[in-house]
């Protein structure tokens, strides 16, 4: 696995992070945010891509790219995966998720274009800012010669994506797939436009801005940062004598076909791919352990997530769910990456993350939610939600890695 966060830029510490309960979300500093009526944000903190990347390897990406490829080479480096030694290229794929690309880019190169002219505008406008170019990379990087795909699935994006890779290689269409999510939308134009939709919390104090499930949150943070997952077929993983941190047994995915930016207030697509997920992996509703909810503190999200949840899983007396975007914010495209590595952590640890930000229940909410109380208890199965702009739905369920 590779991260980078707002609570941590490689996975160990980003998963430590999660379960002590840190909060990444703190007063923008990246820009003057002062005119768009928003002040904080879960913005990546002292990234340096030079850690793992040269200049060349990053100096022509815009950042979510670069995300992408240092989680990218973290996770292969902790797979302990070597072009020509233990894995052939043209059993490598990538298929990567982010929800608007390089917005960055995109926003530097149109005022250049208005100050300075049209001529002025950067030859690597394009690839900059394309939304491929994330996986692109990741491939090149690697000489991975199998497929090479973008989602691009609004807040789903991430989840998609490993969803989508794992199947490709259940199909036996590859041997090891490089899949997440990454954005780097805490920009001037991200956050202007999700404001103007009134989407984004108001709050002043970071920690008053991401309460997902709680009576007086108001809308989300914003977030930056990726997460890669390395998914490989089993009996290659076996036969390289691989460190196996976890299985993913279930994917599902539908459609609301409902409307532009709210879900289905009933929750049917929801239901339905939760209900696709944990059935491919054999997991029984009364069975499963925990929910990583999508859980964006919105009203529209948490009622009718919690709803979707609460029906499917009725005669579930020990299920646990949170939401961690009271600690990262809502990362849109990278959401689902950065969550399934906190999901990973969560079945390594057997911990699961407590659903910070929480302080007054709504009462609208029914489900149990994980506190410092519980949140030791029992978790060996776990889904993970994530529900995007334009009824877009992807859940992925994974199951605790024991040898027999």
């Amino acid at each position: 696995m590779g991260a980078v966060s707002p609570v941590g830029n490689d996975a160990d510490e980003f998963v430590k992070n999660i379960l002590d309960s840190k909060v990444g979300v703190a007063p923008i500093t990246d820009f003057d945010a002062s005119d768009t009526g928003i002040t904080v944000a879960a913005e990546v903190k002292d990234f340096d891509p030079g850690k793992r990347l040269t200049k060349r390897d990053y100096k022509r990406l815009d950042k979510y790219a670069q995300y992408a490829l240092y989680t990218a080479k973290e996770a292969m480096e902790q797979a302990g995966l070597k072009d020509g030694e233990n894995y052939q290229p043209e059993d490598l794929g990538v298929i990567y998720g982010t929800g608007i690309g390089g917005i960055q880019t995109i926003q530097e190169q149109t005022e250049k274009a208005y100050t300075k002219g049209p001529k002025r505008v950067s030859p690597l406008f394009v690839p900059k800012s394309i939304s491929n170019m994330a996986a692109g990379n990741v491939s090149m990087y690697f000489d991975a010669r199998n497929t090479s795909q973008t989602i691009v699935n609004a807040c789903a994006s991430g989840t998609n994506a490993i969803g989508n890779a794992y199947e490709y290689i259940k199909a036996g269409k590859a041997k090891v797939m490089i899949a997440g999510g990454t954005e780097a939308a805490v920009t001037k134009m991200g956050i202007a436009g999700f404001a103007s939709l009134t989407a984004l919390s108001t709050a002043t104090d970071p920690k008053d801005a991401s309460l997902p499930f709680d009576k007086d949150r108001n809308g989300f943070v914003m977030g930056d940062g990726a997460g890669t997952l390395i998914l490989e077929d089993y009996d290659h993983a076996k036969a390289r004598g691989a460190k196996i941190l976890a299985e993913v047994v279930g994917y599902g995915t539908t459609s609301d076909a409902y409307h532009l930016t709210a879900p289905d207030p009933e929750g049917k697509g929801a239901i339905a791919a939760m209900k696709q997920a944990i059935d491919e992996g054999g997991i029984k509703p009364e069975e499963l352990d925990y929910v990583n909810a999508h859980g964006t503190a919105t009203h529209a999200n948490d009622v009718s997530e919690a709803g979707a949840i609460g029906k499917l899983f009725k005669d579930n007396d020990h299920l646990k769910t949170s939401s961690i975007k009271g600690m990262i914010g809502h990362s849109l495209g990278a959401a689902g990456g950065l969550e399934a590595v906190a999901v990973v952590g969560a079945l390594e640890n057997d911990q699961m993350p407590v659903n910070v930000g929480m302080k007054n229940k709504d009462p609208e909410i029914k489900i149990d939610l994980v506190n410092d109380q519980n949140k030791n208890d029992s978790i060996k199965t776990a889904i993970s939600n994530s529900f995007g702009f334009g009824g877009h739905n992807a859940v992925i369920a994974l199951r605790k890695w024991e040898e027999n």
